[in-house]
């Protein structure tokens, strides 16, 4: 990629400050900028490395005063939201480095396959029998796509991913690597003697649009009916969402978050890293859970909670501050038991 910073400025509806003619060709982060590199400035904690900042070129907001001397190599542009508009640069870039259409050998596309034109096939993929694939989705190396599997248009399956079989993926979606969709739900149920015996999951995972799903995560198949991941939901690397769950609408979901089978969760809920939520209970709209917190009953409305079992963060705060004392009020304790006991 090789953009003046007029072109940037004319792709962000940005105003161009120093020389216009000046070409990127990479985008590196401002504390690490090189020449030819694009970088950007929002957070003001980063302001003291633009004034010694490599970067050609470095998007900030309008309102952005310096408060010294900049590099005179350096070339601002000025935009009303210099970390939106340094994103959509981003997608651009993606856009322009997108995998064109082309199937690669070896690779492997069932008879009765269907597919909608303008793919990339990546080789050692595996598209099984009754599979639809939309238009302009791409199928990276080594990813396995089952039998009878829907994927919409403009999704992107990266290397590794394995989609088991009756599973859909709506349009626009990014999988990454290492991803498994469709296993098999925990279920096992003891016997008389004890010994725990399978109980079959026949149904599958429903994945609609613009969702996101980060590298090795699982999410498993329901043993009746779908385990659902719902519209623009944003799910980090190494997540388990067990059978029967469901997860609403613009709901986010941090690293290494566990949730246990037949579990509903709200929209536009927002879930921290190793959070553990229990099965069978409901999280209501706009709940956020702050990181390591486990959840073992229904949340009935938006509130923040934390600690382990999940409580409201400011009564968290309280309880931790006296947990922090407790040494101190041991000791106190134990003095008052010696002049107890001395005077009797």
């Amino acid at each position: 990629m090789e953009l003046s910073a007029e072109q940037i400025a004319g792709l962000i509806q940005g105003t161009v400050e120093g020389d216009n003619t000046v070409i990127v060709s990479d985008i590196a982060r401002i504390e690490e900028g090189r020449e030819k590199c694009l970088s950007f400035l929002s957070n003001p904690k980063y302001e003291e490395y633009i004034y010694s900042t490599g970067s050609s070129v470095c998007i900030v907001n309008i309102d952005f005063k310096p408060s010294k001397p900049l590099p005179s190599s350096l070339t601002l542009i000025r935009v009303k939201d210099a970390y939106a508009c340094f994103a959509k640069l981003l997608e651009y870039y993606t856009q322009l480095t997108a995998k064109g259409p082309v199937k690669e050998n070896p690779s492997y596309i069932s008879e009765g396959a269907v597919l909608g034109g303008e793919n990339y096939i990546g080789a050692f993929s595996y598209i099984g029998a009754g599979s639809r694939i939309g238009a302009k989705t791409a199928i990276y190396p080594s990813a396995y796509i089952g039998d009878n599997v829907i994927i919409g248009e403009g999704t992107i399956v990266y290397p590794g991913v394995k989609i088991y079989q009756g599973c859909v993926v709506g349009s626009n979606c990014i999988i990454h690597a290492g991803t498994v969709i469709g296993a098999d739900g925990f279920g096992f149920a003891p016997d008389e003697n004890g010994q725990f015996k399978k109980v079959p999951q026949i149904g599958n995972v429903v994945i609609e649009d613009f969702v996101e799903i980060g590298a090795n995560t699982t999410i498993d198949r329901a043993t009746m009916g779908s385990t659902v991941i719902k519209k623009g939901v944003k799910i980090d690397n190494l997540c388990q969402i067990a059978h029967n769950v469901v997860v609403d609408e613009h709901t986010a979901i941090a690293a290494q978050v566990g949730i246990a089978g037949s579990a509903k969760i709200g929209k536009h809920v927002m879930i921290g890293g190793q959070a553990g939520i229990s099965g069978h209970l409901t999280i209501a709209d706009q709940v956020k859970i702050v990181a390591q917190t486990g959840v073992p009953s229904n949340v009935r409305k938006p509130e923040t909670l934390m600690g382990t079992p999940g409580i409201p963060i400011e009564e968290f705060k309280r309880a931790h501050f006296g947990f922090r004392k407790l040494p101190q009020i041991l000791k106190r304790l134990q003095e008052l038991e010696k002049r107890i006991n001395t005077n009797n």
